[in-house]
This record gives structure tokens, sequence and C-alpha cells, in this order.
């Protein structure tokens, strides 16, 4: 039997893909105008970058364990095998939830053959992960081999992002509300990654042509066989400058595909809109 691959909203992969290829989805909620919705299935995220420029201010919240507790008990009714690859547990309880409930049914269903990995990634970089381990499910490769996979991404996914506005990081208290002023006043943009599972600030450039420049740079110092790699780009808001980063992205590396997605709406409400991300290994699987 196929192994099933499962992933939350927070790996901002279109509806569609999991439509198309069969991977169960636990959305995150978005709170908005005293209503809440589900990430991917009631929300889009134009509506959660709309609301955020005129002045509201969404909040987030994980998965709800319900989900994952009526999602579990059925695949293992039904001995289903799978993994779940999720969101990083330094920016989500989401991962420790899952867990939590995943041991209650395994009280009921002591075989459950169920895996959950704390990808310590974010937005397409465990997007990309999830996408290469469904294409594994879908070949019929054993679940250890594609635990391993993903494993092995998770550890070597490199993350570079900016973001338009700091005030939106400074609101979720990544950066000091005196950065981001100053940082507004003077056209800084900052790049950051992802260390362990956390949000890291690493430069402050002045104006977004040179950060978009450093960002390639980066690439080049951190990122090894990028021509053989599929490179995410995701962005909120701001399909102009993805695409832009795009070209730059095969003008200088030649990759086998640049894959872009739209920031979703749990990770774009605390990033704002005009954030760039992108998405590469720094090695790849032997």
């Amino acid at each position: 039997m196929q192994v099933k691959i499962l992933a939350d909203s927070a790996c901002d992969l279109p509806k569609s893909f999991y439509e198309e290829q069969n991977v169960t989805l636990f959305p995150l909620k978005v709170h908005l105008k005293d209503r809440e919705y589900e990430d991917v299935k009631t929300i889009d995220p134009k509506t959660v970058y709309d609301a955020i420029r005129s002045g509201e201010v969404p909040k987030t919240s994980q998965a709800s364990p319900l989900m994952f507790e009526e999602v579990f008990t059925k695949m293992a009714e039904n001995n289903e095998d799978g993994i779940y690859i999720a969101f990083s547990s330094e920016l989500s309880g989401t991962y420790s939830t899952a867990v939590m409930i995943l041991d209650q049914v395994k009280e009921k269903y002591p075989n459950f053959n169920l895996t959950i990995i704390d990808t310590k990634c974010a937005s397409l970089g465990q997007g990309l992960i999830v996408m290469e381990a469904a294409r594994l499910a879908a070949a019929n490769v054993p679940k250890q081999e594609i635990v391993k996979d993903v494993q092995f991404r998770a550890q070597h996914m490199e993350h570079l992002f900016t973001v338009e506005d700091l005030d939106y990081l400074a609101k979720g208290g990544r950066v000091s509300k005196a950065s981001a002023f100053l940082g507004g006043l003077l056209n800084i943009k900052p790049i950051l990654n992802v260390e362990d599972g956390k949000l890291v600030p690493i430069e402050k450039i002045r104006g977004k042509k040179k950060v978009l420049r450093r960002i390639i740079e980066l690439m080049n110092e951190r990122g090894h066989h990028l021509n053989e790699q599929v490179i995410g780009i995701s962005h909120a808001d701001t399909e102009e400058t993805a695409l832009e980063m795009k070209a730059m992205i095969e003008e200088e590396f030649h990759p086998k595909e640049v894959y872009i997605s739209q920031i979703g709406s749990t990770v774009g409400a605390h990033t704002g809109p005009g954030t760039i991300s992108i998405f590469f290994l720094n090695t790849l699987p032997s």
C-alpha cells in the first residue's frame, strides 16, 4: 500500500497540490475581524494582505487537535502507513499537538505506523520537502527511504528572505520597534534566514535591488549543485518581484526548475505583504 503523505498549510503549497497529489492537509487557523478561517480552505492570502494594508492585525493559531485525531484514527483503522511533514516546532505548536494526539491514538491502535517529522522549516522550504515526499510516495518508494529523504532535506534546507516593511515583523516581536522605525526611514531591508527552526536576521541592506543581488550572492555562498535542484520562491502578493528573482536565479545558476508559490495566509499574517523568500538545499542527497 502506498505511503500516505500529510502536511500542514504552513508549507505554502496551493490547494490544487493537495488534491492532485493525494496529500492530506491540516490547515492552520487565521483569525481576522472576529472570524476564524482555515488556511487554504476558507481564506486566501490576498484577503489577508489586503486586510493588513488596511490596518488589520490578523492572528494565527495551530491546526485543530480534533482534525489530527479524526485523520490519524481513520488511517489506523485502515492500516495505512503515513508520514506527517510538519511546520517548525519553533514557530508553531502544531507539531507538538500532532505528537500528543498520535500518542493517544496509538493507545488504541499500537501498530499504527505514522512518523511525524519536525522539519524546522517554514513556507516553501517545508513545501519543497513535501513535494519530493509526495513524488517518492507516488513511485511506491518504501516508507523508511522517504523518511530518510525528508530528514535530509529538512536538515539541509536554506531559507533566505526579505520583507517589505519591518513593522510587520516588529508586531510579531521578530525585530525591535526602534529598528523597524529606522529601517522604514532609511529604506533598510533585512535579509533573514531560519536557523534550527527559528527566524534569524543576518544582514540589513539599503534598497530593494541591492537586497535581491545580495540574496543571489548568499545562494552562491551557501548552495551547492544549484543547477541540479528545484529552487523555491514564495512571495506575499508581489509576483512581479518573484518573477524578477526567478530570472536572476535562472541566469546565475540554471536550476532544474524554479517553483513559485504565494506565501499562505498563516505565514503571511506574520511577514506581511511584499515578502520574498528563496529556498534551496546546501547539499544534495547522495
